[in-house]
């Protein structure tokens, strides 16, 4: 099992924001909305491009914490909210904080403060909560 404890600080994750990661994850999430893979219809509708949607940023949300603790972890609960949109030809860096950390006959379930800053701002906030069984156990 992943040792942690509360206070560890994640290694920082940098994505770069292209317009194929947008459109990708836009498509895969089946949201098909204009606004995140037509930059003409963005801009008609106020913004200056095309965005990352909710649910690609959950995505890498969850691949940034599960990469830290192992292929067995589970995420139990990703709770975000978004700020500042994610537009192609930014980065975004992830960071995380581990907040709480209990360890049962179960294995260990954390609590993890993320926070993905881009160019202009906070993208998202939130925390997840990560479960990894002992080892040899089932999640």
């Amino acid at each position: 099992m992943v040792k942690t404890t509360q206070g560890e600080v994640l290694a920082p994750l940098e994505i770069p924001i292209t317009r194929t990661l947008i459109v990708a994850g836009a498509i895969a999430s089946r949201d098909y909305q204009d606004v995140h893979h037509d930059a003409e219809l963005a801009r008609a509708k106020g913004s200056p491009d095309i965005f990352m949607n909710i649910l690609t940023t959950n995505g890498l949300v969850g691949r940034y914490v599960t990469d830290h603790f192992g292929p067995t972890a589970v995420l139990r609960k990703v709770a975000i909210r978004l700020g500042a949109p994610n537009y192609p030809g930014d980065k975004m860096v992830l960071n995380g904080t581990v907040e709480q950390v209990e360890v049962s006959p179960e294995g260990m379930t954390a609590a993890v403060r993320v926070v993905g800053a881009n160019g202009i701002g906070n993208h998202v906030t939130g925390t997840v909560t990560v479960t990894v069984p002992p080892e040899g156990g089932p999640a």
